[in-house]
C-alpha cells in the first residue's frame, strides 16, 4: 500500500465551503434542482472560482460544503 495515505474519518466530514483551501484537491457538494449531492470529480479552489483540478477547466459551480478529496483507490480500501 505504499504511496497511499490514511485517510482519519474526520477528514471526510463536510466543512462550511467559506473554510476550503486554494490550491488542493477537494470534493464539493452542490445543491441544485436535483436536491444536495457531491460532484463526482475533484476540483480546486481559484481566486475567482472553482476549476476541475484534473482537466485544469473552470468549473461553473455554486458549492455549500467541501472536504478532502479521496482517490477512488484509497475509498476501496475503507473510505466511504
Amino acid at each position: 500500500m505504499e504511496g497511499l495515505a490514511i485517510v482519519s474519518p474526520k477528514d471526510r466530514v463536510w466543512n462550511d465551503i467559506s473554510s476550503a483551501p486554494f490550491d488542493s484537491d477537494v470534493e464539493l457538494a452542490v445543491i441544485d434542482d436535483d436536491g444536495p449531492h457531491a460532484l463526482v470529480f475533484p476540483c480546486r479552489r481559484i481566486r475567482r472560482g472553482w476549476i476541475d483540478a484534473e482537466t485544469l477547466k473552470r468549473v461553473e459551480v455554486h458549492p455549500t460544503h467541501w472536504r478532502a478529496w479521496i482517490p477512488a483507490a484509497a475509498d476501496s480500501l475503507g473510505g466511504e
